[in-house]
């Protein structure tokens, strides 16, 4: 993994994808990046109902679905939706992993505010009610967090996930010491800085929020927390077995690094 930067001066020393103009989407004020991989099943239901939301919003915005190398019918989903008002466009990512797919979507995207959420509609987009004018703001990230007053869990994780969670949010307190929950998927930036500061991130697996925010504030970016009504959904691609440790060890090395 490269060595986190300290700087905004040093970023450019990193290598960073070129994406041709022709890849780039058409600017819009807000766009919603739905990663996702063989969710052809749940899939269906969040776009609509981010679709439904963003058509009652008065900016304009648009949907991205990245599909992260699905062997299902992911990919056709997006096509079911044919709005004017609220675009949904499907890109693909070969590049395994979360991270990756989130990058992606970032890189191609001309928005001025950008962010992601999952495709199980864990997290209800209407939290956006109160993400966007704080970006309005000045900030740089808003971050849905279900560890803060206000929060509420409205389905609860398993004892072994929540475990997790737990040895997993003392790590991030490291390098983010002011950050109570890096994890949750909904997350919206100031789409021409995480943009900047996504071209030099590396981590693909789960950790990838952490090396995201931690660039963005290095950059000199604000990060706020905002509570939100959140509930555990089946069918996550998360295995507390098979990535949590690996996503301790990728924030091991980002708090390490300078």
């Amino acid at each position: 993994m490269s060595v986190l930067p300290s700087g905004p001066a040093k970023r450019d020393a990193y290598p960073r994808e070129e994406i041709p103009s022709c890849l780039r989407r058409p600017p819009v004020e807000l766009e919603v990046v739905i990663p996702a991989v063989n969710e052809e099943h749940r899939l269906p239901h969040t776009i609509a109902v981010v679709v439904d939301y963003l058509r009652g919003q008065p900016c304009s915005s648009a949907v991205v679905v990245v599909d992260n190398d699905s062997v299902d019918c992911t990919h056709d989903v997006p096509e079911r939706f044919d709005d004017p008002a609220v675009p949904v466009h499907v890109i693909g990512c070969s590049e395994h992993g979360k991270g990756a797919a989130v990058r992606r979507g970032i890189a191609t995207s001309a928005a001025r505010f950008i962010g992601f959420v999952d495709a199980d509609n864990a997290t209800p987009i209407e939290t956006l009610d109160k993400a966007l004018p704080l970006l309005r703001d000045g900030y740089a990230a808003v971050i849905a967090s279900r560890h803060i007053d206000g929060s509420r869990l409205e389905v609860e994780e398993s004892a072994l996930r929540r475990c997790g969670g737990w040895m997993f949010r003392k790590l991030a307190r490291f390098p983010l010491p002011d950050i109570a929950d890096t994890q949750c998927g909904f997350k919206f930036f100031d789409g021409p800085l995480v943009r900047d500061v996504a071209a030099s991130c590396r981590v693909n697996g789960f950790a990838f929020d952490v090396e995201l925010l931690v660039r963005l504030v290095r950059a000199g970016g604000k990060a706020v927390e905002i509570p939100v009504a959140w509930s555990d959904m089946p069918g996550s691609t998360f295995s507390a077995r098979r990535d949590g440790f690996r996503s301790m060890a990728d924030v091991l090395r980002i708090s390490l690094s300078r």
